[in-house]
């Protein structure tokens, strides 16, 4: 299993590059039987996008259920919870800024030479727009109402993740204050669901390499080369983000709420990141992680075994960053102007998904669709930049997996204990 992880990401960059070559010189003209190219990479890379789309329900809703269930039976959780939930919020919240900062600082999308017709036709575009323009004034109202639906069904049914988030964390909460047997039971039953639609994620991630071949070519048949310089702009507005946060806000957290050495904590951290880098997987990298925390960088088992793992699904500072601005470059891309509330709604979306998020290579996509359609962009929107999301991934587990560490080392350094990085023991 774990030499599969290794070897995906080839498959990936192959496919990207032969898209580029592919879609480049065919064009949108280009045909084979009479249908043309376009038209059967369309049909095609919105197979892939609707099997995405079909984990994001029942993935998000478990996830967080079953994540917030297990919160409340934790022994001696109280202060300690919500020192850690303290710390996780912060994190990603701050990651998330620094994010929307980048990316309204560089503007990446607005240098699309062509608009992505590939994703929505033009007249669709401007109803789009006026969509958005009407519902400004009242977007902050219309976020308050739908967050608690009437009809908790019809939320599921129709994809309303406000309110399905909503729900999910109340349901979880509210199933870890009943009794001991009905609420093992139903910790059960979605923790199967869960790892039951990790497990379908996993099948469809096995066509991610066909699914990104046809999204990438579709984008450069009707926009060529020129696409290269959005999407590039993009990959540097997300790693300058991804870098500022990690290099830059983690070590200052540590350096003063800490009081902590950052270079050290860097040190022991170094065969966790590495292991990240290269799965692209914060879950497959928490053995690691947990051993990195505790044996070098002094944490106890009392913390470490709590905030490490429980990081790991909720906390992904890095994911958090990079849907941000996946959601605002493609935006962007179409020539929509968020308002200051819509960018709001983003930051707060990006802040919740990142919490059902599940440690797995490329689930940050299936968290950005449920940002643009809360938003009200079209999903298909992430063929714009899905040519650099593989390796934006490793990036981005890479930071999740030391924002989970700092966090250990923050609250640890809050309990008063006095061995975390006062030696070198690596």
């Amino acid at each position: 299993m774990q030499k599969k992880k290794h070897r995906r990401p080839w498959g990936v960059f192959i496919a990207i590059v032969l898209a580029i070559i592919f879609g480049s010189w065919a064009g949108d003209q280009a045909s084979l039987f009479g249908v043309t190219f376009y038209a059967i990479f369309d049909v095609l890379g919105t197979i892939f996008l609707n099997a995405l789309t079909l984990v994001v329900v029942p993935l998000v809703s478990s996830s967080i259920i079953s994540g917030i269930s297990k919160i409340g039976n934790e022994g001696g959780f109280g202060r300690l919870g919500g020192k850690m939930f303290s710390f996780y919020i912060g994190t990603s919240l701050l990651a998330i800024l620094i994010g929307l900062f980048f990316v309204n600082l560089i503007a990446p999308g607005t240098y699309q030479t062509a608009p992505p017709t590939t994703a929505i036709e033009t007249q669709e575009l401007i109803d789009l727009k006026e969509k958005l323009s009407h519902q400004e004034g009242q977007a902050f109202v219309q976020v308050l109402i739908s967050i608690i639906p009437s009809n908790v069904l019809a939320a599921f049914s129709h994809g309303e993740m406000l309110g399905l988030i909503f729900f999910s964390l109340l349901f979880g909460y509210s199933i870890s204050k009943i009794d001991t047997h009905p609420a093992s039971i139903l910790q059960g039953f979605f923790q199967g669901i869960f790892q039951t639609m990790i497990q379908v994620t996993h099948i469809i991630m096995k066509f991610l390499p066909y699914g990104v071949f046809c999204l990438v070519a579709k984008v450069f048949m009707s926009t060529g080369v020129s696409s290269l310089r959005s999407v590039g702009l993009f990959f540097i507005t997300v790693m300058l983000g991804l870098i500022a946060f990690m290099f830059v806000g983690l070590p200052l957290l540590l350096k003063f709420i800490g009081k902590v050495q950052p270079i050290r904590h860097f040190k022991a951290m170094a065969p966790a990141l590495v292991t990240a880098f290269s799965t692209s997987s914060s879950s497959a990298t928490l053995p690691i992680t947990i051993d990195c925390v505790e044996k070098r960088a002094g944490v106890s088992n009392r913390i470490c075994s709590l905030v490490v793992p429980l990081g790991t699904s909720i906390n992904m500072s890095g994911s958090a960053l990079y849907e941000c601005v996946a959601a605002m470059f493609v935006a962007q891309s179409y020539g929509i102007d968020l308002s200051f509330w819509t960018q709001f709604l983003v930051v707060t979306m990006a802040l919740i998904t990142s919490i059902g998020v599940a440690g797995i290579p490329s689930a940050s996509l299936v968290a950005i669709i449920v940002i643009l359609r809360v938003v009200g962009l079209p999903p298909e929107g992430i063929g714009l930049f899905i040519a650099v999301d593989r390796l934006l991934d490793m990036c981005r587990t890479t930071v999740n997996v030391f924002s989970d560490s700092c966090c250990a080392v923050l609250v640890a350094k809050s309990e008063g204990e006095s061995d975390v990085l006062v030696k070198e023991t690596f």
